[in-house]
């Protein structure tokens, strides 16, 4: 169990780097990290808890950090 919440945060946290990298996104390569991290945390938990998954540990790491990069910055961002 805890070397799936490790490998989940390392996970997340090279795919906010990535995206950062390549340009998906532009908030900075700390704020990427955290997005990624506390989205990846959030389904962990919630994969855990009510055992919602979309396959293995690594793959619901990765869908859960892109999926808090897309919502994230677009909701605190604004529409002006």
């Amino acid at each position: 169990m805890f070397m799936v919440l490790f490998g989940t945060v390392v996970i997340a946290g090279i795919v906010g780097y990535v995206s950062e990298k390549t340009g998906f996104t532009r908030n900075g390569y700390l704020p990427s990290i955290i997005i990624c991290v506390g989205g990846a945390f959030l389904f962990y938990f919630v994969r855990i808890m009510f055992g919602v998954k979309f396959g293995a540990p690594g793959l619901d790491a990765i869908i859960s950090s892109v999926g808090a990069l897309i919502i994230v910055p677009t909701h605190w961002r604004g529409r002006g």
